[in-house]
């Protein structure tokens, strides 16, 4: 698992190649997977370089918001990561094509961003367990309310 910065859709690169990285300590790395969040929202976006998202056919994942403010995206892809298809990216990242669609969650600190990756899930499976499966699991995390 690990948090990618500018490569967009978040995939590896070319031949599998590990993208670059914002965070780039093991001490960075757990210190983010255990922070607490606090919010959480369905983001999605179309797919490939579309510019429109038809029907059931976009991508998704999880924006979280943590205690100190900081957001990541949760996602997860079939060329994403090394160990788990499920990865972190820094918000900042975002391309302006992802809007928030689908649930709302105050989370208050219930769930760490761990949590949101295990629940993405490791594999990537199209159709089975996929991006929008993943974000499901991912918003029915533990937290204090639904909106």
């Amino acid at each position: 698992m690990w948090s990618s910065s500018g490569i967009k859709g978040g995939g590896a690169g070319p031949g599998g190649a590990r993208p670059p990285h914002d965070i780039t300590s093991q001490q960075g790395l757990r210190q983010l997977y255990n922070s607490n969040v606090v919010h959480a929202e369905e983001m999605r976006r179309p797919l490939g370089n579309s510019t429109t998202m038809w029907g059931p056919f976009y991508h998704t994942g999880a924006r979280v918001t943590l205690e100190d403010g900081s957001k990541y995206l949760v996602h997860k892809g079939s060329d994403y990561g090394v160990s788990s298809k499920t990865v972190v990216t820094d918000a900042k990242h975002m391309g302006d094509r992802w809007v928030q669609k689908g649930r709302v969650r105050e989370v208050q600190g219930a769930s760490t961003v761990s949590d949101f990756v295990k629940a993405g899930g490791k594999s990537y499976v199209f159709g089975i367990d996929d991006c929008q499966s993943g974000v499901r699991r991912m918003m029915n995390r533990p937290g204090k309310g639904k909106k």
